[in-house]
């Protein structure tokens, strides 16, 4: 199967203060590593000046730390109510004929139902044809993939027979698609890392000159959806996004998103690890089902490739596409591009490993790879200053979303723990005596932030139950009965959920603020599912 050379460029984005204020020459240069270093560098100020507290305001410090545990304790009650209320949509969108919707309410200025067509590029390296064939057996399945779905196997050249790989599966799946392509990403280009990020933009250059350019499709039609190799659609899910993408009168401003769960392998990670990938779903979930929220793009989403061309594609140095393509595109249309939700959930494969170690070791990698995206909080304020133009109430709603997520989870996490240990390790007389309040429980009014904490502590384990609930209940069927050592281990999960939420979450979001914040680079790695 033929490939070629991708097209332009992208745009290099210089970092200045505003292109309106500069007539002639280019705006002066803010460093980028500075600019990157952000979230690192305010959770090494929040460490140090946490210590400090704790020796000169032990009081205040502990006050503190219990306002932030309660508060995160409220986030996870609201993540917990608009967990309940985006499965009660999944429920109503599995119902739906999108067909005969669009035929009662379908607008004036709807593309007509069988102009739609959907591209679908799978960034991939080093995966097993096990994998990718299971994954082009879901899109097959998918509403008349045979008439509407261009599939594009994105290869890595970095990779010894890929090409031999991909002409397997083409020749496998010839026919199940209105086309099937792979492309070649090489390595080595001038500016690029070798990651998903800069793959796919190749891809998709070279498919929108195939198709367009050359094949003659409208451009205006086309629906362009990136996902990772093992990504397994909802049956109804192209169908959906048909009906979705024709009826949208802004359809080139928006992306759409679908809730993820980590099921496709759900019955063969360690027992440990389930309760950690049910909180992520759970808050995915929540994320996009709550409407005080802006939900943002995570992992495999959609977007048209109207407002990908004109946005200047993924940018090929970036690890964490997702969050930073529908940043770049917001800005490049001036603050109007937002997401809109698909409650028709798509399955994840959950990392694993041989061993215990092994998995937790895989889990904190893919962590860490994940928390590379806390660069993005210093993207849009760069974007803030090179567009002055977008009104600031606008830029500053996304800032906020992408900071409160990234600083939560650094600096954030840094004062709830050291700020609710440190003061009562140097100063126990702050404290309530446990066994005083055990006699006396009014005893505890004495101590608000000990309430507070408590409240906050008993709050997150509770939620902590109902989230694994919520996500045994739509678990597929098991493929062996549970055993013993699995139930035992499943029951240690909840008290340990503090212990391994640090492991795989705190701690690799910490490395990977510190790294950007001292200029050490992350080399992708594909994290093992299989």
């Amino acid at each position: 199967m033929p490939y070629q050379s991708s097209g332009g460029r992208r745009n290099n984005v210089q970092l200045g203060v505003g292109r309106s204020l500069w007539s002639g020459a280019p705006p002066p240069v803010i460093s980028e590593r500075a600019l990157d270093g952000i979230p690192g560098c305010l959770a090494w100020v929040a460490l140090l000046v946490s210590i400090a507290a704790a020796i000169a305001y032990p009081r205040a410090l502990l006050m503190v730390a219990a306002l932030l545990g309660f508060y995160t304790s409220v986030r996870f009650l609201f993540a917990g109510i608009a967990n309940m209320r985006g499965l009660r949509l999944i429920a109503q969108w599995e119902k739906v004929n999108w067909r005969e919707r669009y035929r009662q309410d379908a607008p004036p200025d709807a593309l007509a139902w069988d102009d739609v067509r959907h591209i679908v590029i799978i960034p991939n390296y080093k995966e097993p044809v096990e994998i990718l064939s299971r994954t082009l057996e879901n899109l097959a399945a998918q509403y008349e993939a045979p008439k509407r779905l261009t599939v594009v196997l994105a290869m890595e050249a970095a990779e010894e027979g890929c090409v031999e790989k991909a002409e397997s599966l083409v020749q496998v799946f010839r026919g199940c698609f209105a086309n099937l392509f792979f492309t070649v990403h090489p390595r080595g280009l001038p500016g690029e890392m070798q990651c998903k990020s800069a793959n796919e933009a190749w891809a998709a250059r070279w498919v929108k000159r195939r198709l367009v350019d050359q094949g003659g499709y409208t451009m205006d039609h086309i629906l362009v959806t990136t996902q990772d190799a093992d990504t397994l659609w909802h049956k109804n899910q192209f169908y959906a996004l048909t009906y979705l993408f024709a009826v949208h009168s802004e359809r080139h401003l928006r992306f759409w998103q679908g809730p993820i769960r980590y099921h496709t392998n759900i019955w063969e990670i360690n027992p440990l690890l389930r309760i950690v990938n049910a909180y992520s779903g759970a808050f995915e979930l929540a994320y996009l089902a709550a409407p005080w929220w802006i939900p943002m793009p995570m992992s495999s989403y959609s977007l048209s490739l109207r407002l990908l061309d004109s946005s200047g594609y993924w940018d090929p140095d970036v690890i964490a596409d997702d969050w930073h393509m529908f940043i770049k595109a917001y800005f490049s249309r001036e603050g109007r591009v937002k997401l809109e939700r698909v409650f028709l959930p798509f399955m994840g494969t959950a990392v694993t490993g041989n061993t215990w170690w092994e998995a937790i070791k895989n889990r904190y990698l893919q962590s860490l790879r994940h928390a590379w995206g806390s660069k993005e909080v210093g993207y849009i304020i760069a974007k803030m200053l090179e567009y002055p133009e977008i009104e600031f109430k606008t830029s500053f709603q996304l800032l906020f979303r992408v900071a409160h997520d990234i600083l939560l989870a650094g600096a954030g996490w840094v004062i709830l723990t050291v700020g609710s240990q440190l003061p009562v390790l140097l100063n126990p007389q702050i404290a309530p005596p446990v066994g005083d309040i055990l006699q006396n429980p009014a005893l505890a009014l004495e101590y608000p932030t000990f309430i507070l904490l408590s409240i906050a502590g008993a709050l997150v384990v509770i939620l902590g139950i109902i989230f694994w609930y919520q996500d045994v209940i739509v678990r597929p069927p098991r493929t062996t009965p549970s055993s013993l050592k699995e139930r035992l281990l499943t029951l240690l999960s909840f008290p340990l959920l503090p212990v391994l939420t640090l492991v795989v979450v705190a701690l690799p979001t910490l490395q990977a603020q510190t790294r950007l914040l001292v200029g050490i680079p992350l080399r992708f790695r594909v994290s093992r599912k299989v």
